[in-house]
């Protein structure tokens, strides 16, 4: 199937599966469109989870695993605004009360992010108690390689359970990540040596790179294991995630992992009439298989666990009303500012961390200068 005609039949799907109608429609000016007539027609999850405590767990995609619904961001607890021993006391806190996803990223906070993760799981036994991801920037199987191996020594780890290409931006990405010398052969080798265990990808700038991303994986015969993405009141209503992409993962069996339900705050900001636990409710009201959320101290500790506690899956009707409370704030991406900004593009203001283009790509390019 040429990759068009993926993008095309995938949104159609979307809409079908939702139980069907516009992802794929035809608007005035011909041109399709990317919004939906009735936002609340999504996927939705079956059962909260199997309930522990205050936590929910759910199923990793077909892998068989079981993870917290909430999973710890990694970025947050990087921060200047938190010590090293606070931050390993957080993340010790966090695996007491039952999270066991961590989140985590080569990128984040200049490494700091990994570091003190790394702290905090080589003591007492804690990495044996946790689903530990991050992502890795590179482009090139050498670029990859080498944030593979800087990420395991940071976190202090012979083994990552799940890394995933970071920042699916930019429609050339799979490209360069599937191609002869790219990312893809990194990841293999890591993981045929025991590195890791499971591959991902992740991307919060637009659906439809989700989905050729997913399109040149297939065509090479690769099926994801998992794939993140924003995942949020505004989101069913612009350029949305969960409409354009969620079905397909959901079809296919893929983990399905949730981010920005507050977008780094910035959604908070709206004003919409929307208690910040409703934002976490509706993410775990689709079939995420986590929902990651940044935490830098006990409050935001605290709200993680209230909604797990307190979720209860919600149906059509109810989603729709909480969608209509966000609709007025949500249908020019103004609060996703990680669609419609390059405020979250770390990879797009740093070059560098892709690795440049890999070998065949520079013996075929002109000179620019």
């Amino acid at each position: 199937m040429e990759r068009r005609s993926f993008l095309q039949s995938a949104a159609i799907g979307a809409g079908l599966a939702a139980t069907g109608s516009a992802a794929a429609a035809v608007n005035t000016a011909g041109l399709p469109s990317l919004t939906t007539e009735d936002p609340a027609n999504l996927p939705f999850v079956k059962d909260a989870g199997e309930r522990r405590g205050d936590m929910l767990y759910r199923s990793f995609g077909r892998t068989g695993e079981k993870i917290s619904a909430i999973g710890m961001g990694g970025f947050h607890i990087g921060k200047s605004v938190l010590s090293d021993d606070e931050s390993v006391r957080l993340i010790h806190q966090a695996i007491d009360r039952g999270i066991t996803f961590l989140d985590n990223c080569w990128d984040y906070n200049e490494g700091r992010s990994e570091l003190r993760m790394g702290v905090a799981l080589s003591q007492n036994g804690y990495r044996n108690k946790v689903f530990l991801m991050t992502k890795i920037d590179g482009r090139t199987k050498k670029e990859a390689a080498t944030q593979i191996d800087m990420s395991l020594e940071r976190l202090r780890t012979d083994h990552i359970d799940l890394i995933q290409h970071h920042e699916i931006l930019r429609f050339d990405d799979p490209d360069r990540i599937f191609a002869e010398g790219g990312a893809m052969e990194a990841f293999a080798d890591a993981k045929k040596a025991g590195k890791l265990r499971y591959i991902g990808f992740t991307g919060h700038k637009d659906p439809r790179i989700h989905l050729d991303m997913l399109k040149v994986a297939s065509d090479r015969g690769f099926r994801f294991d998992s794939v993140q993405m924003p995942l949020n009141v505004m989101d069913a209503h612009f350029r949305s995630f969960a409409h354009q992409v969620l079905p397909y993962l959901v079809q296919e069996g893929i983990a399905v992992l949730g981010m920005k339900s507050f977008g780094d705050g910035v959604i908070l900001k709206s004003g919409a009439p929307i208690k910040p636990v409703e934002y976490l409710h509706y993410s775990l009201n689709l079939p995420t298989s986590v929902v990651i959320t940044g935490i830098q101290n006990e409050r935001d500790l605290d709200q993680a666990f209230e909604a797990a506690r307190t979720f209860k899956p919600m149906d059509k009707a109810e989603v729709g009303e909480l969608l209509s409370r966000s609709r007025p704030y949500a249908t020019q991406g103004k609060y996703e500012l990680f669609k419609t900004s390059a405020t979250f593009d770390g990879t797009a203001k740093n070059a560098a961390w892709l690795g440049g283009e890999v070998e065949s790509v520079q013996k075929l390019a002109p000179k620019m200068e």
